[in-house]
């Protein structure tokens, strides 16, 4: 904690400076009336949202589906109600409420936040990166359940790493494989997708690599990131050639056909039949954390390139077989990595090794064939439902569950036990405090740009996550009394009660 200890100062400030802007306050309405409209953020944090996988995403609704254990025969009017908090992910249109019809039950959903306090509204959807400690639905009514849906990067909302934030609910759908309803594989459409045909054969690559091509590429455009990836870029690039791209550690320009550094996101054709050339392609996560994998590491291995990848820490749990991917934390230093990179540069042989996988009999990891074919949700798959449809359906039969269970608990208390409370815990999302890319934290210098932002969020993130805990517990319904919990448990620490 020597760590939080040094920044606590700074993190307050920070959070300070935040409710300085935002004012937000509910207050309890009866079910006739509507909840004032959403509290706008104070800060624009668009420049640290990386990319979701949502944006690739065909979406159907499944509202024509109903699962064939479905006997659910009840009106609208007697539906449980499911609140997405975030409305601009409400996966049905058009308007804002819908009948689903699912595996085992049935439910309305609906982004309309007028319900929120509906005896019917039983369960709140939020979307991790939108949700905010200080505009949280408050006060938190004792017959509703909380759902989380976090696909994207860690550093979204580091609230959601820390016990207390975690703890807040009780579904969880996130990249993490112990989450209720995990996301894990979201960037990989299907096996075929990693079966595709080397873009680019070996031949060709040494061809251009005698022409004066890298072997390497990176191509960042999202700098300064939690991962710091671009100081071990840095390093590594002192000891093998790089071709990097983008506004990060930038050392080539883009033809002027790709000049818009957008396509990057996309798999724009020309786009990925230029970055097809390389042999290997640096895959570095902009947050680390247990099974957080995007298209980075994804990407390559379906154009038959090798990633040189940093960002799960059990990538290899993932990967076809024990030879496709080049993990950096295998090696002790950036040079160790450059000889090793070199070494299979020069020796062909070595290299197809690492490409064998596009052959099916080669693809021997079963957790990985296992989860796909298993997997409820598809992507792009108009024969399964997204999973934001699936999550909300696995909600939907967790709810009707467990109001039956409550029901039949009352009706005869003495043969029917009421339903287990269920919470989620760090295994859902617990993601680390954020290090250095390359060296020790303890010899970066203090005005260290990196050290001065992703450090100081972390343990604010905490500070912001045991004050709405502080809230819900003293059932509090003005989320701006948020700085004054969090003034409270810094006092209490310091006095060792905390």
């Amino acid at each position: 904690m020597a760590g939080r200890s040094r920044l606590l100062p700074f993190a307050c400030l920070g959070f300070f400076g935040v409710l300085c802007w935002v004012w937000v306050s509910f207050a309890s309405f009866p079910d006739d009336q509507v909840l004032p409209l959403e509290a706008l953020d104070a800060l624009d944090r668009g420049a640290f949202q990386p990319q979701s996988a949502l944006s690739e995403m065909e979406f159907a609704s499944v509202v024509s589906y109903r699962g064939p254990g479905n006997r659910d025969r009840r009106s609208n009017k007697e539906l449980p109600i499911l609140l997405w908090w975030s409305g601009g992910l409400f996966p049905h249109f058009p308007g804002d409420t819908e009948r689903i019809d699912c595996a085992t039950s049935s439910c309305l959903v609906t982004s309309n936040r007028k319900v929120q306090l509906y005896k019917r509204t039983t369960s709140i959807i939020f979307y991790g990166t939108d949700f905010r400690a200080y505009e949280a639905p408050l006060p938190r009514l004792r017959h509703q359940t909380w759902a989380l849906f976090h696909e994207e990067s860690p550093m979204n909302n580091y609230v959601l790493s820390h016990g207390p934030g975690i703890r807040l609910f009780n579904y969880t759908a996130t990249f993490r494989r112990e989450s209720d309803y995990p996301l894990t594989l979201q960037w990989l459409p299907s096996l075929e997708y990693l079966l595709e045909p080397v873009a680019v054969s070996l031949e060709e690559k040494n061809r251009l690599r005698r022409e004066g091509l890298a072997p390497v590429l990176y191509m960042q455009s999202h700098c300064d990131v939690p991962s710091d990836r671009d100081r071990y870029v840095k390093e590594l690039m002192k000891y093998i050639k790089i071709d990097s791209y983008g506004k990060c550690l930038n050392n080539k320009p883009l033809p002027e056909y790709l000049e818009d550094t957008a396509t990057a996101t996309g798999e724009e054709p020309k786009f990925m039949n230029f970055v097809a050339r390389y042999k290997f392609h640096l895959a570095l996560e902009n947050g680390l954390c247990p099974d957080y994998m995007t298209e980075k590491l994804w990407r390559p291995l379906h154009q038959g390139c090798v990633p040189i990848y940093r960002g799960a820490s059990a990538v290899a749990d993932w990967m076809p077989n024990d030879r496709s991917v080049i993990i950096i934390d295998d090696f002790p230093s950036p040079q160790a990595l450059a000889d090793f990179l070199i070494h299979l540069d020069e020796n062909d042989d070595e290299y197809a090794k690492y490409l064998k996988f596009k052959n099916p009999s080669r693809i021997t990891n079963t957790r990985l064939l296992e989860s796909l074919k298993t997997r409820e949700w598809g992507v792009n798959d108009m024969s399964k439902p997204n999973y934001l449809n699936g999550f909300e359906c696995y909600v939907c039969d967790q709810e009707n569950a467990r109001l039956a269970a409550e029901h039949a608990h009352k009706k005869a208390p003495k043969t029917n036990q009421p339903p287990r409370p269920k919470m989620a815990n760090n295994s859902h999302m617990g993601c680390p405090l954020p290090s250095p890319g390359y060296g020790d934290v303890k010899d970066l210098p203090s005005d260290d740009g990196w050290l001065q932002i992703w450090p100081q969020d972390y343990w604010q993130s905490l500070d912001q996550a045991e004050g709405l805990e502080s809230l819900i517990r003293h059932n509090e319904s003005d989320p701006s009394l948020l700085w004054k919990h969090i003034q409270s448990i810094a006092v209490s620490r310091a006095k060792g009660k905390h």
